[in-house]
């Protein structure tokens, strides 16, 4: 598993797929899964759940998206609830805060905000055996699909997508023995104020950020949920037609919300 010292090495030695055209293809389709599931502690178990089956059933990479239906805040494995957190205001207008398993930094989730989960074997490309190379070559192919689009997409800061020095999404990786997942979180159309109302300015920053409050440094992406979904699937190749679906690995999912996602003690034990 990655931590944020980890996700902080990539903004510190910088992307090794640092120019567009140096991103190197996969040598295989990712199947392709858009789904999600009703609660915000089973989209994070699914996530990980795709990640465990490629590494111990193997059932081989994913690309999957999903889309909460309600608000939610989600902590890195190493983020602490009270410095990240307006636990209050969170209580008082019911948003649920939950915790993954990846490094990076809190963030809020819901309507507008698409979430994409990419897990691929460590030697499914060069580099992809180290956590930083790994995460780059993820975020330089995300941006340049979504340069296709007409937006001047860079990957910056630590693991973040941005358009000039406003950030529109961030990453984290987890890492098993052969396989690794890297999520992002991606503003197309959210309410950039709740984020402020929730989520307090985060201790540690990237330089680029210049200390800018979250309404000053964070932005919407601002194109069409199926464009975007389009893009990502053309850069994955998740489009051949009949190539077979995403298996979505419903006993993962039920234990590791049992085991984790849905356990008190795991979303509050920092």
């Amino acid at each position: 598993m990655t931590t944020s010292d980890e996700n902080r090495g990539l903004a510190r030695r910088g992307p090794v797929f640092g120019a567009t055209e140096d991103v190197a293809p996969l040598a295989f389709d990712l199947p392709f899964l858009e789904h999600t599931e009703a609660t915000i502690e089973a989209n994070l178990a699914l996530d990980e759940a795709l990640l465990v089956a490629a590494e111990t059933r193997g059932a081989g990479p994913a690309l999957r998206v999903w889309e909460p239906s309600r608000l939610a805040v989600v902590l890195g494995a190493s983020c602490r609830i009270r410095d990240d957190v307006d636990v209050a205001a969170c209580r008082r207008d019911g948003v649920e805060i939950a915790r993954r398993s990846s490094g990076g930094g809190t963030v809020l989730v819901g309507p507008g905000t698409l979430n994409v989960s990419i897990v691929l074997a460590a030697d499914a490309a060069p580099g992809l055996n180290a956590v930083d190379t790994a995460q780059a070559y993820v975020l330089e192919r995300t941006a340049r699909a979504l340069r296709r689009l007409g937006r001047p997409v860079e990957v910056r800061g630590h693991g973040d997508l941005t358009l000039g020095d406003r950030k529109f999404a961030g990453s984290a990786q987890r890492r098993l023995r052969t396989h690794f997942l890297v999520h992002l979180s991606l503003l197309y159309d959210f309410s950039v104020e709740a984020i402020a109302r929730y989520l307090r300015d985060p201790q540690r920053q990237p330089a680029y950020r210049g200390a800018r409050t979250h309404d000053r440094f964070l932005a919407n992406l601002s194109l069409p949920r199926a464009e975007i979904l389009m893009a990502l699937r053309a850069e994955w190749g998740a489009f051949r037609p009949g190539f077979p679906p995403c298996f979505v690995p419903e006993d993962l999912v039920q234990q590791l919300v049992y085991e984790k996602f849905a356990d008190p003690a795991w979303v509050e034990r920092l």
